[in-house]
């Protein structure tokens, strides 16, 4: 039960940032699309439009880019890739889009893994990167071919606390 409710909430958030590719040229993000190339052999171009806010209301929203493969693992040891989101200015446009010029090796942990455990398919990101929401630009982010694209949206709450000098 303890672990129940947080992934309700969880999947409700997710649900409601989803992107409105289903809208397609109707989102406002879409119009957008033609100042980002194609991708490169070898590399895959993954399109994100975001569900249109007010700018008040993005002021206080972050998207964080979760860039990885789907790999096997034992279920028991802790997998980490190497990697990192590199962002780039789109000439004579302004935007910003977001490469992973390749994935790095993956480590792991060596823990004994007990006889019997069956291998599971575990998603190993990349460090992450934090951006800006903005739902009048597309995101755009190139992979390498097999890489994936998952991403969060982020609230700030409306509490914040005082520092104290020291």
């Amino acid at each position: 039960m303890k672990i129940l409710l947080p992934t309700l909430i969880l999947m409700a958030l997710l649900v409601a940032a989803r992107p409105a590719i289903a809208e397609g040229d109707d989102h406002p993000a879409a119009k957008n699309l033609k100042a980002f190339s194609a991708a490169a052999d070898g590399r895959v171009r993954y399109v994100v439009l975001l569900s249109e806010k007010t700018r008040d209301e993005e002021a206080d929203l972050r998207v964080e880019l979760l860039i990885g493969k789907t790999m096997m693992s034992d279920g028991v040891n802790t997998l980490r890739m190497g990697g990192e989101i590199v962002e780039q200015n789109v000439e004579g446009w302004g935007f910003t889009r977001y490469e992973v010029p390749k994935f790095g090796p993956a480590a792991s942990t060596l823990m004994a893994v007990p006889p019997g455990t069956p291998q599971v398919e575990k998603f190993v990101a990349i460090p992450s990167k934090l951006v800006r929401y903005n739902s009048r630009i597309p995101l755009v982010v190139y992979v390498p071919e097999g890489g994936e694209v998952r991403y969060r949206v982020w609230t700030a709450s409306e509490t914040t606390a005082v520092a104290e000098p020291g």
